[in-house]
């Protein structure tokens, strides 16, 4: 039984002759197995995949020569060039391919969104749709496991995170090997191929102090002092660190009150198992200090993949006052303010409440418990 991804029926309906579909994210994801399987559509042969990891395809992709371009796609309904940020000049010969095989449709994939959207972004401007493919979501999990399984197995979740080979996997010992090795083999490459990184060692010592903050502020100089470097090379670092979907965002949320904190961020990981892994810390929920840090991780992180799933355009932010009141989540989507407190158990503080919908009257307030959670 396989695992459907919930973009696959949108990248199908996506599909068009001259057009370009993009699926970003990070490696080990399982972009290539979705793309495989939309491969297995094209039963007539017709259909071809090439892997620019593989030096003798990139040396052919990087030529901008009609006939050289025309000899890999002629003929073909549908072309996967996959880790397509491996080729030079890749937008451009893109451009050409779809502008003179006008029946030939096109997916690339990228695991660094960086590199690939500065090669891309200008050359297919109005010709491309993006996708991002996220670690496995509980909506995903559910089809594959059960409603029943997948919320008997939130420890594992928390744990181990939502990589789709982690998650097969059923020896604790196994996932972690797999975890660390993603972490060595494929995160910090991508990384350091995506930019000029004098000090490698600072990079890991950044995302394990991230790795600690999770439902705290990150501020810059702070890291920067405990990094002993400049804050510029902390703020390229986080920039990478995002662009290679290790890590996300949420700026502070303020419009009305004047001791709203608005110029800091919380930063959080897209996946809980490459965290947990960074700080080598697989213990179960019962001997943890950190619970309340994973299930916020793991909230913030669901209704991000949720919202892509059901094409739902939200901002994300966090609110906080400078008197210590709080809401760990603020989305905003189509003028619809909407506060989320995570905690593992209990409720909302009163005041914290209160403070709150004085200030935004109209906005929706839950807590997010893990009973309430499923």
């Amino acid at each position: 039984m396989k695992i459907t991804r919930s973009i696959a029926l949108q990248v199908r309906e996506e599909l068009e002759p001259g057009k370009i579909v993009v699926i970003y994210g990070p490696r080990q994801v399982g972009k290539t197995t979705l793309v495989k399987q939309i491969l297995a559509d094209f039963t007539d042969n017709k259909s071809l995949y090439i892997n620019a990891d593989q030096l003798k395809y990139r040396h052919l992709l990087q030529s901008q020569d009609l006939p050289t371009l025309a000899g890999i796609v002629k003929n073909c309904r549908l072309v996967v060039i996959d880790e397509a940020q491996r080729v030079e000049n890749i937008g451009i010969n893109l451009k050409i391919m779809a502008d003179n095989f006008k029946k030939t449709k096109f997916i690339v994939t990228g695991s660094a969104s960086l590199d690939l959207a500065n090669k891309i972004n200008e050359p297919l401007t109005g010709r491309k749709k993006t996708f991002i493919l996220y670690p496995l979501s509980v909506n995903e999990l559910n089809r594959y496991f059960g409603n029943f399984e997948t919320k008997t197995q939130l420890e594992r979740w928390l744990i181990y995170g939502g990589y789709p080979e982690i998650v097969l996997q059923t020896n604790f010992e196994t996932r972690q090997n797999l975890l660390a090795e993603i972490i060595g083999n494929y995160l910090y490459r991508d990384l350091l191929d995506l930019g000029e990184i004098k000090k490698p060692g600072k990079l890991v010592d950044l995302l394990r102090l991230l790795a600690f903050q999770i439902g705290g502020e990150a501020v810059i100089s702070e890291l920067a002092s405990n990094l002993a470097i400049d804050r510029v090379t902390v703020e390229k670092y986080l920039d990478l660190l995002e662009k290679s979907f290790v890590i996300f965002k949420a700026d502070g949320f303020s419009r009305n009150l004047r001791k709203e904190i608005a110029k800091t961020s919380r930063y959080y990981f897209w996946d809980n198992g490459i965290r947990n892994s960074l700080i080598e810390n697989f213990n179960p929920l019962h001997i943890r200090n950190d619970k309340g840090q994973l299930w916020e991780n793991f909230v913030v992180v669901e209704r991000r993949k949720m919202h892509q799933e059901q094409k739902i355009r939200t901002n994300n932010y966090f609110w906080r006052t400078y008197d210590q009141k709080e809401i760990d989540l603020v989305e905003e989507s189509g003028g619809q303010i909407s506060g989320f407190e995570i905690k593992w158990d209990g409720d909302i503080r009163p005041a914290t409440k209160k403070e709150f919908l004085r200030a935004y009257p109209s906005a929706k307030l839950k807590c997010i418990t893990a009973a309430n959670f499923f």
